[in-house]
């Protein structure tokens, strides 16, 4: 059986279902962003993308605080480039979800998630220095957070065909 937590050799069943989740959800938010107008797509995604955001940014927190509490265990990065990268889409995803969220509350709109109310709206003008950088930010990052995205699934199945390290194995639950 599987342990919850990380080890050397591989990641930990907590840290492999918060990964895998959160790509599926990723790709999920991207299809939202990229369904034609008017398609079947679109109406499958339509209107989930801001509470699947928020649902994203509490998995990417415990995703966070998982790795922090398993920071002692875990498979070394294979190169400082990993771990760069690896951080950098920590925060993409910490950040292009606050940038919602501020955009969100500068419309002075209401937020509702799941059937919750997560921001109440207010009465009066909208507060543009929250909507205007946000709006600018938020897609562009997000494009940059999917091109990071293609990457990392593409470095690793190079390092597993160069028989470096299987990093795919390692969030597979095999050892590397």
């Amino acid at each position: 059986m599987s342990s919850l937590n990380d080890s050397a050799q591989r990641y930990g069943v907590v840290s492999r279902v918060l990964h895998w989740a959160m790509a599926a959800l990723l790709l999920w938010q991207f299809l939202t962003v990229l369904a034609p107008e008017d398609s079947a797509l679109e109406a499958l995604t339509g209107g989930t993308h801001k509470s699947v955001g928020l649902l994203l940014m509490v998995l990417v927190v415990i995703r966070l605080a998982w790795a922090l509490y398993n920071r002692g265990r875990r498979p070394a990065a294979l190169s400082r480039a990993a771990s760069l990268g690896h951080r950098v889409l920590y925060a993409l995803m910490l950040v292009i979800p606050l940038l919602a969220l501020m955009r969100q509350y500068g419309s002075g709109r209401a937020f509702e998630a799941f059937g919750m109310t997560i921001m109440s709206g207010f009465e009066g003008g909208k507060i543009e220095w929250m909507i205007a950088p946000a709006s600018l930010l938020h897609g562009n990052l997000g494009l940059l957070l999917l091109v990071l995205i293609v990457g990392h699934v593409v470095m690793a199945f190079v390092h597993r065909r160069q028989g470096d390290v299987d990093v795919l194995g390692r969030m597979l639950g095999r050892s590397s």
